[in-house]
């Protein structure tokens, strides 16, 4: 009998080696490969992008004896996750590009040169689990064994056809416990630290970033200044581009005073910040949209989930509901801090992944939905429809 021959995902850290070495145990024929992003200068020990990550890589696949590559991957990761995670800054929203990477990458293009060398499957180094629903017929994506090393969160867009070739050789364990495997195979890379949040920001310097990298589609805006003002309308000081900041943001607002002030709402058609009190970025209800679902086509009605609104925020009670449009309205029970315009929000049922969206602008505040119109500079709410129809737009600039 043939072996299946499979396609792994190696950044010459220690999960990805880690799984490239379990799927040849178990008797998959096994290949190798490192995604060349462009990034390699300066970014941070630990890196999917580092400058040794293919050399690490080639040096664990030398070791195991399978055949290895580095693909050039760097138009494909400049167009579809960087230039995408400027434009989305300069619009006001808080990207996150891990989970535009899996999507369009590591489970798109590398796919795709995967049926290329032969391979049905990529495997990678994420703490998730897929099985399979016969009954229902799909496949259902699960946390990781480990809740704190857990990724599904950055896993939430893949559909049914991404599911049904993605594999996790890591799903069922700790991270301590795939270091000491990989100790005990002699991989050299158990030591190496984990990488980083932004693997293509060095040092996390994203306002540098930033202002080197205006976009294309932004260039006329130059990072220009604005002003910041009070949930009351009034003047507080200046900012240097709305995309400099993010919902909940304290530091670098520059503005004097002895009351602590936070970024409550960014009004980037306006090129304005709106700043309040800590209460004052909370949120009890807020939209999402472009929602992917994974048991199931589409959600019929009301449905109780756990929302996880970050990758590392804790899990709250809420109820999903559709609202058309690949849209839904989250509800918490209790009001979130400062959940961020742009960024993922995953719903949850136990184990199983439900599914995600794209957050919008803020629905409800904790002070009601007109002070969270008033917060947005927009007026007063109008209709409930009104309100649900523009607060769960996502691309409003």
């Amino acid at each position: 009998m043939t072996a299946e021959r499979i396609v792994v995902a190696m950044s010459g850290g220690v999960d990805s080696s880690l799984a490239a070495a379990l799927l040849l145990e178990d008797g998959y024929e096994t290949i190798g490969v490192s995604m060349r992003l462009g990034f390699e200068e300066g970014a941070a020990e630990g890196s999917c992008c580092g400058l040794d990550g293919a050399d690490s890589a080639r040096r664990v696949a030398d070791r195991l004896g399978i055949p290895f590559y580095v693909l050039d991957y760097r138009q494909e990761f400049e167009r579809e996750v960087v230039d995408v995670f400027c434009e989305e800054y300069g619009c006001g929203r808080t990207p996150n590009p891990c989970i535009l990477c899996n999507d369009r990458l590591k489970f798109g293009s590398l796919l795709d040169m995967a049926g290329k060398l032969g391979a049905r499957r990529v495997a990678t180094g994420h703490y998730a689990r897929v099985e399979r629903d016969g009954e229902a017929g799909r496949w259902l994506l699960k946390r990781g064994r480990d809740r704190e090393k857990d990724q599904s969160y950055v896993l939430f867009c893949l559909d049914q056809g991404q599911l049904s070739r993605a594999v996790f050789p890591l799903g069922g364990y700790g991270k301590q416990d795939v270091r000491a495997e990989a100790r005990r195979r002699g991989i050299r890379a158990h030591d190496r630290p984990d990488s980083q949040d932004i693997c293509f920001i060095p040092d996390g310097r994203l306002r540098e970033f930033l202002a080197a990298r205006t976009p294309r589609a932004l260039r006329a805006r130059e990072c220009r200044s604005g002003v910041i003002r009070s949930a009351g309308g009034e003047v507080l000081g200046e900012h240097p581009g709305v995309e400099f900041f993010t919902v909940g943001q304290r530091r670098g607002l520059g503005l004097a005073g002895g009351t602590p002030l936070y970024v409550a709402a960014i009004d980037a058609g306006r090129n304005e910040l709106v700043v309040g009190s800590d209460e004052d970025t909370h949120r009890r209800v807020i939209g999402a949209g472009d929602v992917n679902f994974i048991p199931f086509e589409r959600l019929e009605g009301p449905m109780r989930v756990t929302a996880r609104i970050r990758y590392r925020h804790r899990e709250a009670p809420a109820v999903i509901r559709p609202v058309g449009g690949g849209r839904v309205e989250v509800e918490f029970d209790s009001p979130q801090r400062a959940p961020a315009p742009g960024q993922a929000v995953v719903f949850y049922e136990g184990e199983m992944v439900v599914g995600g969206g794209w957050i919008g602008p803020a629905a409800e505040g904790v002070h009601g939905a007109q002070d969270a119109a008033r917060l947005a500079g927009r007026g007063a709410p109008g209709t409930e429809s009104e309100r649900r129809r523009r607060d769960t737009a996502l691309y409003p600039c």
